[in-house]
């Protein structure tokens, strides 16, 4: 499982002009899900993402977490992450999970992380063409991965 972390002011995503979730100030996460991920990688990256400290203090040192903050979330599956450009110009996406796989996964990741922070996550919608938007701010960017 990978997960693209990015703290921002604020976030939408938009399906065919619609908005589907929409954030201030937290965490836009994009997922990317593997053939061989299982409820453990997605454990753990919820147990990662509820405690990841990339908020800033009165002090201006990122020592608080999105639930430190009382921030949102906006998860986005996103198969391109398992994307590889290693050889040719085309990327292979063979290392990505199949949609049968995929979606269950990030619906049970989607629920775990906002049962973890005591609020819904909000989210795209799976395997549709999406609009994101998005203000970074720092920017701050993270790419975890399990």
């Amino acid at each position: 499982m990978r997960v693209l972390v990015q703290r921002v002011s604020r976030a939408k995503v938009s399906v065919e002009g619609e908005v589907t979730g929409e954030i201030g100030r937290g965490l836009l996460l994009l997922i990317g899900i593997t053939h061989a991920d299982t409820d453990a990688e997605l454990e753990w990256m919820v147990n990662k993402l509820s405690g990841l400290r990339i908020f800033s203090d009165t002090h201006g040192k990122m020592n608080l977490s999105v639930q430190d903050v009382n921030g949102n979330v906006l998860a986005i599956s996103q198969f391109t992450l398992y994307g590889d450009a290693k050889k040719g110009n085309r990327p292979s996406y063979i290392e990505a999970a199949r949609p049968e796989v995929a979606e269950p996964l990030y619906d049970r990741f989607c629920e775990a992380l906002g049962s973890a922070l005591g609020k819904q996550v909000q989210r795209g919608v799976f395997g549709a063409h999406m609009d994101v938007e998005l203000v970074n701010d720092g920017p701050v960017t993270l790419m975890l991965e399990r």
